[in-house]
């Protein structure tokens, strides 16, 4: 048997245990796991910022459930780069769900909460977003740099 029709050979063989192994480990559906990550930040809230809890409000940060159950927040911390943290209080986000974090004050909902700021916390150049557990791990950053843009669709 020559050289290259050993390689050959070989590379067949190397193929078929591939493909064999393929069909005993299927891959997951695309997104099957989900995941809990931010989806958008808001940065530069409309109009003037007069630090008006309406103007502080229009500043928020959208955290989505793409699981299929739901997650308990309690403890996960949001922060900027300037290490401003909202802690999350007792909060499960459903399956499927998505919850905006706004800066000012409200009341809070099943779909909004509030970090009750009276100044922006989110830079209208830069910034980045991170979300951590309440033990510390790090599960999702969104970044951004663009002044000419009010949000970052993560």
């Amino acid at each position: 048997m020559s050289s290259a029709t050993g390689t050959t050979a070989r590379t067949a063989a190397a193929l078929a245990a591939g493909c064999a192994i393929a069909l005993l480990y299927p891959a997951a559906p695309a997104g099957a796991a989900g995941s809990v990550h931010i989806s958008k930040i808001y940065y530069d809230s409309p109009g003037t910022d007069n630090r008006s809890n309406a103007s502080l409000n229009g500043e928020y940060v959208q955290i989505k459930n793409s699981t299929s159950r739901g997650v308990s927040l309690k403890g996960w911390v949001l922060a900027d780069a300037s290490n401003h943290k909202y802690t999350f209080p007792r909060y499960t986000l459903g399956a499927g769900r998505t919850v905006t974090v706004r800066t000012g004050s409200g009341s809070d909902t099943s779909a909004t909460t509030y970090q009750g700021r009276r100044a922006y916390v989110w830079n209208n150049d830069r910034d980045k977003a991170t979300l951590r557990k309440a033990g510390g791990a790090t599960v999702d950053t969104c970044a951004y740099n663009n002044s000419r843009a009010d949000y970052k669709i993560c």
